[in-house]
This record gives structure tokens, sequence and C-alpha cells, in this order.
């Protein structure tokens, strides 16, 4: 048979881009470079410390909060296997019942009584504590003073005919302009007005009416010919705090001024160290979630700023390079101002891209150095989220001491593999994580934290297995722990669902809650392997981060409107897909690179290729080191394109000249190593593979079939290699011979039960590597010979026997109610009257007449959405939670009568679907948000 269509189980035997940010690199810090003297072992791998266990965000939901509740919730986390929490207050959702509770303001003495009880209990429990600076997100409050307020600079046009006159009123063009976000106390004012040619062949600055700045009424005298009216406003104290708790919310602070920046941090840490004493006593680190500015980009010194920065006065073009914005601080989508030449557009992107880093490296200077210096001050790690459209996406992270990403959990829609695809190519991390990750490596980072599991959508029907397979995408995406989104702070006295402000619905509620230590478990051992081994890349990638911010202007990651190329976030996918690893890198970490013997050293990453996703624009500097490495016998690919154009305005055709000259000499002087590749078609895991054959890329592991769903890394410790392998399609087995060259003896370490065994080899030296629907494999190599072995049993050939009704059912529903009933044949719960809306535990019965019991034997429930526990003659048979439920029986069995119990545990969407008068569970709930209720498939009893 086909090695693709074998089955098998496991059982073991008791015999066997681009931005320039000076300084960066040299203010890592020497204890957060890799320690190369780190080890995995396998003792702590079975056992980890409570460090390493998921940790989760602790909503406080509208500080209804109290002393003996939280040291409870504090019980309930740690029993679930949960070794941290993020204290964040969160605004009241008026879905929920508030049964009387007071609504504490953040920063009174009862919110801190609050507080103080919760750190002292944490430690107490041995559970970690991190806090979210503020409340909700980004930094603000009620008490932020004018001057420190969030500043927009907005575009406004208005199109005139020529040879007329116009009076225009100051308030018909302060209407017309409007922010994203609209806080009620903002201040309006003109900050520019030009009027320039509707068609423009080349630069003029317009025809100034700043004089009329301050008068009520603007008169426009237009020449002859078309013309449109440009018109700056800036908007002070424009956008509020989101989801804010009762005193903190209010206007956002201006990210781009330190002063404003050190003023909310004060004030938040005279407050808190008021109470507790110093933060490090109680708290690992400070939080700073979503940069989420709506657009900001201003401050009192910009224009002074970047004139000292870029060289030359912006004033005359700014009109023309700013976009107009709408939600988010998104581009809007929509035609107006002057048509220019090509030859001008292209002038205004490098101008563009000038104001665009400029802005970018005083966020950098004056919030996160700001936030950074105060962390290290009061003793706490910064953690922050440090991306979005006012953050270098690799860079910022590089800064961080724990940067983090954003795994999000989607309502599904179907992809051609029958499963649930997102808008990012069925992944659920987001396109921002390889970047964070790749940051992190390149300073020396091994503790990459993730917001994970965050789900606006389906939290009632969420299941174990896609919680697995949801985290499992994050660690390949170089995350190393996780932060989970969330544990709603809720009384069991609130009705149910509870108190709901976000997330996944990790609650004592939840049907399948009892078995969330499965997972937990699994996830502390992969964290502890990953964050005391080192991710492998051999192979650097650059994005064309300076061409999208030209053409473009920064992204609102990690949810860009704008993809460039629409490939561009899949590429590293591919990479690992086939077999090697890679980081991201900027043009800064190219430059300070140490480039010899076909190597591209930055600290402690090696990379021997170099590739170039359709990267046109860059520095000369950039591209004068790219030759250097490519001089020195390293291999550069360039996808689609080649570098040709110089970022910024000052010296532009020179600079250009240069990066071509640089670019043709890669090109004719090493043709063996270095080349152009055809951008991918649909099938990127192919195209890669061409380019790893045309190139030489040698995989560090060759895998005899790489597919999409399914992929790997590569860890090093000081004397192990660690390979981690995961499918995640929850529809499709897959099977592979993976060639590692490797002369170490390989073992399998299973992060379920904490046990390692003596891994097969081919005679060959190849391993048989199958993956089941949602499964991990952690494959470590290391120089111990003897020990326990690991088979897999190939249940191809199996004699199959699908039990036949009827089924004895006895439901109970988490209502509190209950019943029983009879099928005849297996069906959809959900699709029988008296059952459509069920949720909780259902335990089917049946008598299973077994005529011998000679040699292995197993019950297979075949894949169900569910969580089940088997039980054969009263013996407990264990729980399985993802995947093929698939048990063996064989010791369980005996010849005659068998008494079979299968305990099925559902997810809660059926259910708070069909509660219509309940707004908390209508909130989060939808007609097709879960998936089917029970035993589906035939039971099939399984013979060897």
């Amino acid at each position: 048979m086909p090695i693709e269509r074998r089955q098998f189980i496991r059982i073991t035997s008791l015999t066997a881009a681009s931005l320039p940010f000076a300084g960066v690199i040299n203010k890592i810090k020497a204890n957060e470079r890799i320690n190369s003297d780190t080890e995995v072992i396998f003792e702590k791998f079975a056992d980890p410390e409570m460090k390493y266990r998921p940790y989760v965000r602790w909503w406080w939901n509208g500080d209804r909060v109290t002393k003996e509740e939280v040291l409870r919730e504090l019980d309930v986390m740690k029993d679930a296997g949960i070794g941290g929490v993020e204290i964040n207050p969160i605004k009241w959702n008026e879905n929920a019942d508030p049964i009387g509770i007071k609504e504490l303001s953040w920063g009174s003495e009862e919110w801190l009584d609050v507080v103080e009880a919760a750190v002292k209990g944490a430690k107490e429990r041995g559970i970690t504590c991190d806090m979210i600076v503020g409340s909700g997100w980004p930094f603000g409050g009620e008490f932020v003073a004018q001057e420190d307020r969030s500043q927009i600079m907005l575009l406004g046009t208005k199109n005139l005919e020529g040879n007329q006159k116009y009076s225009l009123t100051q308030k018909e063009l302060l209407d017309a302009v409007n922010a994203p976000s609209n806080y009620e106390h903002k201040v309006k004012e003109l900050f520019m007005l030009r009027l320039a040619p509707a068609e423009m062949n080349t630069f003029t600055p317009g025809i100034s009416l700043d004089d009329q700045l301050a008068k009520d009424t603007i008169e426009v005298n237009v020449p002859e010919g078309a013309y449109v009216l440009y018109y700056l406003v800036r908007i002070t104290g424009f956008q509020t705090v989101i989801q804010g708790a009762l005193g903190a919310n209010g206007p956002v602070i201006n990210h781009y001024q330190q002063s404003a920046v050190e003023n909310y941090l004060n004030h938040f840490g005279k407050i808190v160290e008021g109470r507790l004493g110093p933060l490090s006593n109680y708290f690992r680190a400070m939080f700073t979630d979503s940069i989420e500015l709506e657009g900001a980009n201003w401050c009192n010194d910009m224009l002074e700023q970047f004139k000292l920065r870029r060289g030359y006065d912006i004033t005359p073009y700014f009109p023309y390079i700013l976009v107009k914005v709408g939600e988010m601080g998104n581009a809007t989508n929509e035609a107006y101002g002057s048509r220019f030449s090509p030859e001008l557009k292209k002038e205004l992107e490098h101008i563009r891209y000038d104001f665009e880093i400029t802005r970018i490296e005083l966020f950098q200077e004056r919030f996160i150095g700001t936030f950074t210096a105060w962390c290290s001050k009061h003793g706490v790690r910064s953690r922050m989220q440090a991306y979005g459209m006012d953050c270098h996406p690799l860079e910022a992270s590089m800064l961080i001491d724990i940067p983090e990403c954003e795994t999000w959990i989607w309502i599904p829609e179907v992809d051609e593999f029958g499963e649930k695809r997102t808008e990012f190519n069925g992944r659920n991390y987001t396109m921002i994580n390889k970047f964070v990750s790749s940051g992190a490596h390149l300073a020396g980072k091994q503790l990459i934290s993730c917001e994970e599991m965050t789900n606006t959508g389906e939290i009632f029907s969420m299941t174990l297995e896609r919680v697995k397979t949801t985290g499992d995408q994050s660690n390949l995406s170089g995350v190393t722990h996780s932060v989970l989104h969330g544990f709603n702070y809720t009384p069991l006295e609130a009705p149910f669902p509870g108190w709901l402000r976000y997330g996944s619905f990790f609650n004592e509620r939840n049907p399948w809650w009892p078995y969330f230590r499965l997972w937990s478990d699994y996830k502390t051992r992969l964290s502890y392997v990953l964050q005391n081994a080192v991710m492998q890349a051999d192979i650097a990638i650059m994005h064309p981060l300076a061409d999208l911010a030209s053409k473009f202007g920064f992204q609102r990651d990690p949810f860009p409107r704008v993809a460039y190329p629409q490939y561009v976030h899949q590429v590293w996918e591919t990479i690992h897909q086939n077999g090697n690893g890679c980081d991201i890198v900027s043009e800064h970490i190219i430059q300070q690179s140490i480039k010899s013997k076909g190597k591209l050293n930055f600290k402690t990453r090696n990379y021997s290729a170099l590739i170039l996703i359709e990267v046109e624009t860059m520095m000369p500097e950039t591209a004068k080191a790219i030759k250097q490495f490519a001089d020195a016998g390293g291999k550069v690919i360039f996808i689609s394109k080649t570098p040709k154009y110089s970022s910024g305005r000052e010296g532009y055709n020179k600079k250009s000249k240069a990066i071509v000259d640089a670019t043709n000499s890669i090109l004719k002087n090493h043709p063996k190593t270095s080349g152009i590749a055809d951008a991918p078609s649909a099938d990127l895991v192919s195209w890669y593979k061409n380019i790893q054959q045309q190139f030489s890329l040698a995989p560090y592991v060759k895998i005899s079939d790489p597919v999409y769903h399914v992929s790997q890394l590569h860890y090093k410790d000081t004397n192990k290699d660690i390979f981690y392998f995961t499918n995640y399609s929850a529809k499709h087995d897959h099977v592979f011979t993976a060639n590692f060259n490797n002369k170490k003896t390989a073992w399998i370490w299973d992060t379920e039960t904490g046990k390692k065994y003596l891994y097969p080899v081919n005679a060959d030296g190849s391993l048989q590597i199958f993956l089941g629907k949602s499964e991990t494999k952690l494959i470590v190599f290391d120089n111990n010979t003897t020990g326990e072995k690991y088979q897999l049993v190939d249940l191809a050939n199996a004699k199959e026997e699908a039990l036949q009704g009827p089924w004895q059912l006895h439901l109970q529903h988490v209502n509190d109610t209950s019943k029983k009933i009879i099928l005849d044949q297996l069906t959809d719960l959900h699709s029988l009257p008296g059952t459509q809306n069920f949720a909780g535990t259902i335990i089917y019965k049946k008598v299973v007449n077994i005529p011998e019991t000679n040699g292995k034997t197993y019950l297979s429930l075949g894949h169900i959405n569910d969580v089940s526990e088997l039980e054969v003659n009263g013996q407990p048979l264990g729980a399985k939670w993802y995947g093929n439920h698939v048990y063996d029986i064989s010791k369980a069995i005996h010849a005659g009568d068998n008494y079979i119990s299968i305990k099925i545990t559902t997810t809660l969407g059926a259910y708070t679907s069909s509660l219509k008068n309940n707004k908390a569970a209508q909130e989060w709930s939808g007609p097709n948000m879960h998936g089917p209720i029970g035993l589906t498939e035939p039971v099939k009893l399984l013979r060897l």
C-alpha cells in the first residue's frame, strides 16, 4: 500500500528591510545575547518550571474586582496549568450583569487594595505577574494634559475651477476633515493652505495662502486652469483610549513627544509603587499593548526634526506626500488632489519615504526608548507589541526585553483542503510574527512572547484541537511562549456565560476546561525546549520595505491593507516547509554584518544565502554590503526584480547609479552563486524547492514530500539537534521521509507525557515521520544510545469492524438538565430535534462481543470535534483531545461481552447560539460558528 495512505498510531515498548536606525545594535544588552552554554535538559523538559507554562491576559472587567475573587481565580488558573498572569483592567461590557458589584476606579485606593491582594497571592502561588501600563490601549487617560495629547496632521482637498474667486469659511474646511477617532474635547486648527495646479508635470510648491490661516473666511483667487486647494488640519487630542477602564479612559498621549511619555509612565509608577513599593517586588514585566494610534503622525517639532535628519525642508512638498486616511488610520481608496506625472510621482514617493522614516525614528527614540529606559530604571522588563504604522517591523522588537507577537483564531471559511481559512491563507499567526521573532533572534533573545488565541468571533465553539493547531502555528512563526487571550475575571455568581470582554473562552464554565491541562502541559514542555535552544536559520530574507513605504506608507501591522508583493509574507513559510530555516533581515542588519567565507554574520546569526523579494529600492550602503557578501562567496537571490532605486530624495541619481552598478557586478561576476528567480505562482512549496535546486541550498532536513500544512523548525543547544515538526491540518494525515545527515542518535521527546523514546532509523539513515491530524513530533538528536524504543503501528492492513447500533446515550447539559436517548446509527446530534442545541457531556454505551483477543485490538472513534474519554469494562483508557481518536484496548478486553463507555465533552457553541435573549452569549455567537456534536463517524474495532 502506498505510504501516503497508511494510518499509524504511536505506542511504546519497554524494550525501547530595510529602514536604517543607527544605534539599534549598540543598544542590545550583553546579557540579552544568546548564551553559548544553553542546554536543553531532559529532566527539566519532563517537569518544567512554572515560568514556562502558558500565561494569560487576565481581564479585570470594568475593575469590578474583589480581593476574595482574585485569589479564587488564581487558584483556578494554577490548577489548570497556567503559570503567569498579565493584570489587564478593561472597560466594562454593558451586555454583562454586574450583579451589584461596584466598579472601582483605576488608581483608587480600593482598586489598589485588590491589586495588592492579587500580586501577593500570585507570588505565594508561584505565579508570575505582568501588568499592562494603564488600561486599554494605547497609553492615555483622563489625567493627560492638553499639551501631552496625541496629534494628527490630516489632508483635505477641494477642486476649484480657474478664473474664479471662492470664499471658504474656516469652519467649512475644518468640518470637512475628520480624524479616524473622535474625542469630544479635540482641538482642530488649520495648519497649511496651498493652491496647486490640477495637472503637475514638474514640481511646484503651489501658491501659499498661509497668511489667511487665522481668518474666519479664506479668499481664494484661482488663476486660469483647473486647481486644487490643499489644506492641512492639525488635530490635538483626537483619540481616546480603546476600552479604557473607569479612571483610565480619556485622551491618548502623544507617542512622538518624550515628555508626554515620561509624564504618563511616571504617573502610573507613582500610583502603583506608592502602594506596593518597587515594581520589581511583584512584577516580571510592564506591558504595552497594540500600538493602534489611528494615524497619529505629528509632534510640535516634526518639521525641525525632519530638516535636521534628512537635510532639507519638507514644507514645500508636505501637502503632496500626505495621504487621506480613514478607519484605523489606513489610507483611503479614493482619487483626490492633483494628477502627477510618473517622474514627479516617483520624486514624491522618495520624499514620502523620508517622512515615514523620520516619523518612525522619532517614535523609536521618544516612545520605545523612553518606555524601555523607564522599565529598566524600575527593575522590570519591557514587554511590548512593537509593531504598527509607527514602528520598524523588525528593528523595534530588537529593543524590547520581551518582544511580543500576535496569533488569532479566526471565524472560519473553508479552503480547498476543507480547512478553516483566514485572510492570511489559512494561517492563524499574523504576518508580523516572523518580523518580531527574527528581530529577537538577531538581538540574541530566546523569550519571544505572543498574544495567542486572540478571538473576536467563535469563542464558544473553539475546540482544544483548534487551540493546539493555532499555538503550533505560533511556534512555527518563532514564538517561544504563550500569553493567552485570555482569562476573563468573572465571579461564579454572574449569570451564564459570565463576564466577557474579549478572547477565547478559557473559563471554568467551558465544558472542556477540565481537560485544558492536557494542552497546557504539552505547551509548557514545548516552551521549555524552545526557550533553551537556539532556532537555526541559514537563509536571510529582505522584504521590499522601502518600496512599500514609498508607494503606500507603512502598514497597520499586524493587519496590513497592502502586501507588497502579494506573496511576500508566505516566502518564509515555504522555506521552512522545504527543510531550511530563515530570518527576515533589514538593510541596517545587512550593512552591519560581517561578510566572510560565504557567510553573512550578524552577532550569533550566520546566513549562507540572502533572498531579496522584489526589492527595487534601498540605500547604496546596502547594495555595497550585498556585493561584499556575494564577493565573499555568499549566495544572493533576487526574486523577479533587482535593486535600482535609492531610497530618499537627497543624491537620488548618483546613489541609484551606485545601486545598479553593485547589482550588475553581482550578476556578472557570480553567475553560479547569484541570480534572478521568477516570482512564484500559486504553488509556493514547489517554487522554493526549485530555488533550492537552482542555487544548491542544502536544507537542515530533506523532506521527501513537502506540503503546505506541515512545517518544521530546527533548534540547537550545546550538544543536541532538535527538530520540531507539526501538522496544522485537522483534516489530513501526512507521511514523509526525513533525511537529516546527522550522526547522533534520534529520539522522540513526547511533549504530552514528558517521556522519551529511541526513534527507529531506516537503513539509509533517514527517518519515516508520520504526522496524524493536528499532530506534533519533537525529534532530538544527541549522543545517548540506550533507552526505550518508540514504535509506529501501521493500521493500514488492520481488520476493521464497524460497531452497529443501538447505542445508549446519556446527555448531561450544561444547563443542569439531562436526558437519555437511543441511537440506531451514530449521527451529528445537531441534526436531531431535541439535541440540536446541546452542550455538555454525552456518554455513549454499548456491549460489544469480541470472540477472541489474540493480537492487538484498537478502538477508533475517527476524527471528532470534541474531547473523548474511553472506558472498557470499567477500566479508564485515557482521553483524546485532537487528531484521530484511536485507543489501544488490547489489555482491557476479554473474550465475550465487553462494556464500552465513551464520554464526549462538547463545546458551547450550539447552546449559546440558541440563547436569543442572552446578550452576553449572543455577542459572541452565530448560526454557523460551531462544529458537529458528538460521534459522527462509525466507531470501529481495528485488529492486527
